[in-house]
């Protein structure tokens, strides 16, 4: 059977299929996206299952919109972070702002990345779009950091490094939490590496 999935063109009905990708957003973030069920998106958004599914195909197709408010409205404190910034500026205490920024974003949604970031082994459509987030984000960073009087060697190959360093150590200060680390330790060592690899 043909499933024809509208557009919503009129504010009320826009309002009805942002409360069913909240409502996404809610129950993956919970219970993660395998015990999730349409019919409890729907009760969650206050609309009929029928409804769902004049806006959305099926379950995946309201996690993809989830995914991409996700990846939306994670990177852009990031992103903000680097437009504002005026030459000449502090590069160290730049990073600390992006780390920072990077394990509140984490802290808030943590139970949704790991609901999606789970997805990528099997999911050819949210793994290319974390990939396409991390070009996205090495290619926007580089661009403004250049606009703004930073010279280096290779510096799309350490935007990208660096953004690594700071996934994987906001990953250790909201996931792993090693007792015998001392995080304020290791961020001043993660601002101060990366500061150091945009020397030359």
């Amino acid at each position: 059977m043909k499933n024809n999935v509208r557009q919503p063109k009129q504010e009320r009905s826009i309002e009805k299929k942002n409360k069913i990708i909240q409502a996404g957003w809610q129950l993956f973030s919970e219970v993660g996206y395998h015990n999730t069920n349409t019919a409890e998106i729907a009760k969650r958004a206050g609309v009929s299952t029928g409804i769902v599914y004049g806006y959305f195909k099926d379950k995946r197709d309201i996690m993809i919109s989830v995914l991409h408010r996700y990846i939306e409205e994670t990177s852009r404190p990031i992103m903000d972070i680097v437009t504002e910034i005026t030459p000449p500026f502090n590069f160290e205490q730049t990073v600390c702002k992006i780390v920072d920024k990077t394990i509140e974003m984490h802290q808030q949604n943590a139970h949704l990345h790991n609901a999606l970031h789970a997805l990528t082994a099997t999911d050819t459509a949210v793994n290319g779009a974390f990939l396409q987030l991390e070009d996205n984000l090495t290619e926007n960073l580089s661009q403004l950091l250049t606009e703004c009087g930073v010279t280096t060697l290779y510096i799309k190959e350490k935007v990208h490094l660096a953004m690594n360093i700071v996934q994987s150590f906001a990953h250790e200060y909201v996931f792993d939490k090693h007792a015998y680390i001392d995080y304020q330790n290791m961020r001043t060592v993660v601002c101060d590496t990366i500061t150091h690899l945009f020397d030359r």
